[in-house]
């Protein structure tokens, strides 16, 4: 009876040591809030591994707060349940922004963790690439980046002079309207968009 206690403890602390997976284009899914430790059961793997995604991927089965970092990376969620972290056709707003390869369209929307938007979420793409989400931000959390940040949020949402400042003042993480912040892996620009609920 202690051997088997033992190596189940073993397991369970051995998942909760394991490193998540590296996400090319969403490097710090917990700091975004997208990954958190969770001992929910992977409704993938069926594993409890620490680690749960927060939201839900678009599917035909409702997969809310039940899939793990791990099965989104090896691309097992896409594949088992036809699931989208990002819509496809959202990576680079529909042809607004640059147009990226398809291969870089399946690793956001089958194999990157989403993020959670008022609206429909879009991904940012930049130089002939998708960019690396970092974070949903408000006023403060806007203020901490480059200007090129500013100037993405101004071509997005069209307002200019003081009707764009009172714009970025009203930005709020929680409320809305709200920036989702990317950065460019190519030339370290700033970029997004920002909706409202």
């Amino acid at each position: 009876m202690k051997l088997i206690w033992a190596a189940a403890h073993w397991r369970t602390l051995g998942a909760l040591k394991l490193k998540l997976p590296k996400f090319k284009y969403h490097p710090d899914p917990i700091k975004s809030g997208s990954i958190v430790p969770s001992e929910n059961e992977c409704e993938c793997c069926g594993e409890k591994r620490g680690y749960i995604y927060k939201g839900s991927p678009y599917a035909e089965e409702e997969l809310v707060d039940c899939i793990c970092p791990w099965c989104i990376a090896d691309g097992s969620v896409h594949d088992k349940f036809d699931a989208e972290f990002t819509d496809y056709a959202g990576i680079g707003d529909y042809g607004s922004w640059d147009e990226v390869p398809d291969s870089v369209k399946e690793e956001v929307a089958f194999r990157t963790p989403g993020f959670v938007g008022w609206q429909q979420e879009r991904w940012w793409t930049h130089c002939s690439d998708a960019a690396e989400f970092i974070e949903i931000g408000g006023k403060s959390e806007v203020a901490k980046y480059d200007q090129s940040l500013i100037g993405s949020l101004k071509n997005d949402c069209g307002l200019e002079g003081s009707d764009l400042n009172n714009y970025i003042n009203a930005l709020d993480k929680e409320n809305g309207p709200t920036a989702y912040i990317f950065r460019c892996l190519h030339c370290g620009n700033y970029g997004g968009y920002s909706d409202i609920h």
